[in-house]
């Protein structure tokens, strides 16, 4: 139904009517007419050609004009497309029963041409601006859809790391600052966890910076999958560095980062240029408090960074956790200085698979 073109089928078993029908609709602008005079063949008919417009005779040998009425309406092609019933029947019963069935208008045969021309172009215009309404709600739905996914592309690009896949900076700082105020309000304890990977610009030299994306890729995805709790949010920090937010204690967390340290050096990938081991390493710093309200969480990563450097400095391929003093406290004992019994500050070097949390 292209360019405001109007279909018109006439089903009916006289051919002399089909005649006049078109004869009537000869010189009507912008109407083509099809005739159907088998009744068993009007839906079919119907299908292939599409028809604004259905001219439909109720009394017909064989088959009620009526029963076709309702086969149109359970056809998905044909559902919507208006029926004109055109009769001999002038009976209120069987107009009431033929509007019942779903016929759109009701003729006595034969109209007056300029009326059906009338009729005709009425219920045809309704349904063709239906279509176009109904097809450029369709495309509007679409282009909402793909604006949608395109979105949600761009919001996933801006919040994941290009080469990890994991959490970006940006992501991680919106995703802690809320986790640390449910922190406060819940009173637990909060950890941040900075882990380095031990040598890597040795790493790079030795076997290429493809090689190098590859390893961080293997960490970044080994670190995720040992931080698995829903409020526990791993990124990449910069660089080799990775950084994971988490609400635990000093124990857990601790855990936590003998667990991703002995993860990473169970991949086995080789370092021949490595200071430590004959295989990749990391070294990890932790920070835990109870947060305060008014305090931010920033403070927590620079104690966390602290701590990695002091692992660092101890020798890498291990894991420095401190409780974080607040202003005023007391500060927590470097990483090379005595550690008596009961202190705050952990130092592991993985030797098997710890417990889990």
């Amino acid at each position: 139904m292209p360019d405001g073109r109007i279909v018109v089928l006439l089903v009916d078993d006289q051919p002399i009517v089909g005649e006049a029908i078109r004869r009537a609709l000869a010189d009507a602008t912008s109407i083509e007419f099809y005739y159907c005079a088998d009744p068993y063949a009007a839906v079919e008919t119907a299908e292939r050609i599409r028809p604004s417009v259905i001219l439909q005779d109720l009394m017909m040998p064989g088959i009620s004009g009526l029963t076709l009425v309702r086969e149109y309406r359970s056809n998905a092609a044909t559902a919507d497309v208006p029926i004109i019933v055109l009769t001999m029947e002038d009976d209120a019963a069987i107009k009431n029963e033929a509007f019942a069935c779903g016929v759109n208008d009701y003729l006595v045969k034969l109209p007056n041409s300029i009326e059906l021309i009338a009729r005709i172009r009425h219920h045809a215009i309704a349904y063709l601006s239906r279509i176009e309404r109904d097809e450029a709600h369709r495309e509007l739905r679409e282009s909402q859809r793909l604006l949608l996914e395109q979105n949600l592309q761009l919001e996933r690009l801006t919040n994941v790391d290009g080469l990890t896949g994991l959490s970006n900076r940006r992501y991680f700082d919106e995703f802690t600052s809320v986790q640390w105020k449910l922190a406060i309000r819940a009173q637990c304890h909060f950890s941040i966890l900075m882990i380095d990977v031990d040598d890597f610009k040795h790493y790079n030299d030795t076997y290429g910076h493809l090689a190098g994306d590859v390893v961080l890729k293997h960490i970044g995805e080994t670190i995720k999958s040992c931080c698995n709790r829903p409020a526990d949010i791993v990124a990449r920090f910069g660089g080799e560095e990775f950084v994971v937010s988490l609400t635990a204690p000093l124990g857990g967390t601790r855990i936590v980062g003998e667990k991703v340290c002995f993860a990473i050096q169970s991949l086995e990938i080789p370092h021949g240029a490595s200071t430590v081991a004959d295989r990749v390493t990391v070294s990890i710093g932790g920070a835990t408090t109870l947060p305060v309200h008014g305090e931010p969480y920033l403070p927590l990563i620079e104690a966390a960074d602290v701590a990695l450097y002091d692992a660092k400095r101890s020798g890498k391929n291990r894991v420095i956790v401190r409780a974080h003093a607040r202003a005023g406290a007391a500060a927590s004992p470097r990483a090379d200085e005595p550690i008596a019994e009961g202190s705050i500050a952990a130092v592991v070097r993985p030797a098997s698979d710890p417990s889990p949390r």
